[in-house]
């Protein structure tokens, strides 16, 4: 299945995307994609209706999409995850997953506008899978942590390299900017994904390919990763995981080009569809 939101920001309907590839609404029988849905096995529930109804109502064509999933209690990042990421901006490879919490408020939609920061001037991309967990996840083992997936999606780790790297403490500041975080445009559950470890995902901005790469070079894969995460903190339904960046971002130019207003993002993984953000400069 592909889970999808949609409506103007606070006012978010659940919905799918059927066979066809239109968006219907399921809000008439769930709330919201959050916490609570994915705790109560929402995602079985959700099975169950689709089989029974198949003429659910379509969404309008020009509703916003939003982030497939509502706030969730945390995104949690892991950094220098592709062998070669590393290598471009300088880093050693990582004898373990290097981590960092991404502000929830910085959650947008897959086709949101992002807001360059007041006085940015290393606004960069970085095109990413992410992780939705789908129940209650603690010293979870890696055999076992894929049972706790609820699905994957699109994502755009957009960081602020001067605030991560130049403003002292951890990377933090540079990652939780609102609009840092477009999600989607849908979520697929682990049967709509044949090998996690061999996903291609790319961007570009102003049509110029960036980033281009698989998870084939993941330093760790997914099922240790989250299983890894779980034994620092207690991850929850809905909970964000994202997975790292491969090459290609602006850090690791030998002359970076950062992002301005009018630039445009265009990114995608397999499976996982595509998304659009067009660059706007702050109020």
């Amino acid at each position: 299945m592909k889970l999808i939101r949609y409506g103007e920001p606070g006012k978010e309907r659940p919905g799918i995307i059927d066979a066809a590839g239109e968006r219907r609404s399921v809000a008439r029988f769930f709330r919201d994609f959050d916490e609570a849905f994915f705790e109560k096995d929402g995602i079985a529930r959700l099975r169950e209706v689709l089989a029974t109804h198949p003429d659910l109502p379509k969404v309008p064509k020009k509703a916003r999409w939003a982030s497939p999933v509502a706030r969730p209690s945390k995104i949690v990042c892991a950094g220098l995850n592709y062998a070669d990421h590393a290598r471009e901006t300088g880093a050693a490879i990582p004898a373990e997953p290097v981590l960092f919490l991404k502000s929830t408020t910085a959650l947008c939609g897959p086709f949101d506008p992002v807001v360059i920061p007041p006085g940015s001037v290393k606004t960069d991309w970085e095109v990413e899978i992410a992780v939705v967990i789908g129940r209650t996840m603690r010293h979870v083992k890696e055999e076992n942590a894929s049972a706790y997936i609820a699905g994957f999606c699109l994502h755009n780790d957009l960081s602020e390299r001067e605030y991560q790297l130049e403003r002292g403490g951890q990377w933090d500041k540079g990652k939780g900017c609102d609009t840092f975080a477009p999600l989607g445009p849908w979520l697929a559950t682990p049967d709509e994904i044949a090998d996690t470890d061999n996903i291609r995902l790319w961007l570009t901005v102003n049509g110029e390919k960036r980033q281009d790469s698989s998870t084939r070079q993941f330093v760790f894969n997914i099922p240790f990763l989250i299983a890894y995460i779980s034994r620092f903190m207690t991850l929850l339904p809905g909970d964000v995981i994202s997975t790292g960046t491969p090459p290609g971002v602006a850090l690791g130019m030998s002359t970076p080009v950062y992002l301005r207003p009018g630039d445009v993002m265009e990114l995608g993984a397999e499976g996982l569809g595509t998304s659009r953000q067009v660059c706007v400069a702050s109020d």
